[in-house]
């Protein structure tokens, strides 16, 4: 985690480039000594972790929920989770300002993640998402909470985030519906016209039903009766038809607004490249076309044998094997210091800030970045991966644990997908190379 001013940007998820966010007070857990007092613009201190004496003040020694934060952090810092924890929960309890507040929960929930303890993390995000403001994209990025992610309880809050409500706040919904509004630019002005049509047709209806009873009551100055049934008819038929197309819009909507959370998630999780390097799967968008390998190990190892057979024209076209073996046990790598990414990852995973757009924006960056590439990937948090194949399997209907493949676009999102393992002679009929013109109306 890294320290970050406050509330100075809240800034949208986007998905065609890589998503930087202002994050809550996090301090960080492995450079503690080189973090500095900022302060915000309304003015407010946020906490020094300096070692410098001259940043200390006279009541140094008063224990507060500052100094609190800070020594749990320290402890954090040196592997000595429980410690850590009783400091951010001492913190909680002694009278902490909102910022403080954020800042203990949402590390007291990297501990409990860290033991494993899921349904205690999503706990404590709940609190901070629905009552201190804590953004749902700050917990999607941070590595310390990979194995969070992983969890059941993750995608139960994710999904009490997509719908909204008073139990977890709206920020992340809105997040997503901006998305969905620029991927479905009439979507509202549709939904306005069906209202109105409404509207009009219940209008009509409200007149005409009364002059039906009288056609069919008769007399010298009834209407025609075939004429207002008519009418009627077309009404009533009219306003079934708008408010059906009305739900079916809103239908559509919320599907759009899973997939683009689930893209969310898919850009997120983390790869090894053939240098040892971790990066995100956003940091390829346009870049490379991903093509995932689920299944059995013989199964998928096969499929790689054959694809080394066109090896040359695949690098053409930018494919990148990742290979997800099933239920693939990995003894997890615990650092002795600082927690989440080890120490050469740190700097290859996306820091949060204007410095990260920067730098992944720039030509030197991916220039270096794309020749690290290689033909094949290694996946990291292979439990992140599955949870997300098997969630895209189940949105096509498909049994979860099958062998499938995924071929994803330049621009991060899904191409089509298969049961089975791909033919790799047809993907490579089927994709243009990199350079392209078709390519480049891709990213």
């Amino acid at each position: 985690m890294a320290v970050a001013t406050l509330a100075l940007h809240q800034q949208w998820l986007s998905f065609s480039n890589p998503i930087t966010r202002t994050r809550p007070w996090l301090p960080g857990r492995t450079t503690l000594t080189h973090l500095q007092i900022h302060k915000n613009l309304a003015g407010i201190s946020l906490i020094s972790c300096s070692s410098s004496s001259t940043s200390q003040s006279t009541d140094a020694n008063t224990e507060t929920a500052e100094s609190c934060v800070n020594l749990g952090l320290q402890l954090f810092s040196k592997g000595r989770v429980k410690d850590a924890l009783v400091q951010f929960e001492t913190a909680l309890s002694l009278d902490p300002n909102p910022i403080e507040v954020q800042a203990a929960l949402y590390n007291k929930a990297c501990c409990h993640a860290y033991k494993g303890e899921g349904r205690k993390a999503a706990d404590c995000l709940r609190t901070a998402l629905r009552e201190y403001n804590l953004k749902f994209g700050t917990i999607l990025n941070d590595p310390d909470l990979a194995s969070f992610r992983a969890l059941p309880e993750f995608k139960e809050l994710q999904e009490e985030a997509r719908l909204g409500g008073e139990d977890i706040g709206y920020s992340f919904r809105r997040d997503l519906k901006l998305i969905s509004e620029v991927q479905a630019p009439f979507r509202g002005i549709r939904r306005f016209f069906y209202v109105a049509f409404s509207a009009a047709a219940g209008i009509s209806t409200f007149f005409t039903v009364p002059r039906l009873f009288r056609a069919i009551s008769g007399g010298d100055d009834a209407p025609d009766l075939w004429e207002t049934a008519g009418n009627v008819v077309i009404n009533i038929g009219g306003l079934i038809v708008l408010v059906a197309l009305f739900l079916w819009e809103n239908k559509k909507e919320e599907e759009q607004l899973t997939q683009i959370s689930r893209d969310e998630n898919l850009s997120r999780l983390p790869l090894r490249l053939s240098t040892n390097r971790i990066v995100e799967l956003v940091q390829l968008r346009d870049t490379v076309r991903p093509v995932i390998l689920a299944g059995k190990k013989a199964t998928v190892s096969l499929s790689i044998q054959q694809a080394a057979r066109f090896r040359t024209e695949l690098l053409r076209r930018g494919v990148l094997l990742v290979p997800v073996i099933w239920d693939e046990v990995r003894a997890p790598q615990i650092e002795k210091k600082g927690f989440g990414a080890p120490s050469k990852a740190a700097a290859a995973l996306p820091s949060i800030g204007e410095e990260f757009e920067k730098r992944t924006q720039s030509i030197t960056a991916k220039s270096k970045l794309k020749a690290e590439i290689r033909f094949k990937a290694e996946v990291v948090s292979p439990s992140e991966w599955e949870r997300w194949i098997r969630d895209q399997q189940k949105s096509e209907g498909v049994t979860p644990g099958e062998d499938v493949y995924i071929i994803l676009r330049l621009d991060g999102r899904v191409r089509r997908s298969g049961k089975g393992m791909p033919d790799w002679q047809q993907i490579v009929k089927e994709l243009p190379p990199i350079e392209a013109l078709l390519s480049k109306l891709e990213r």
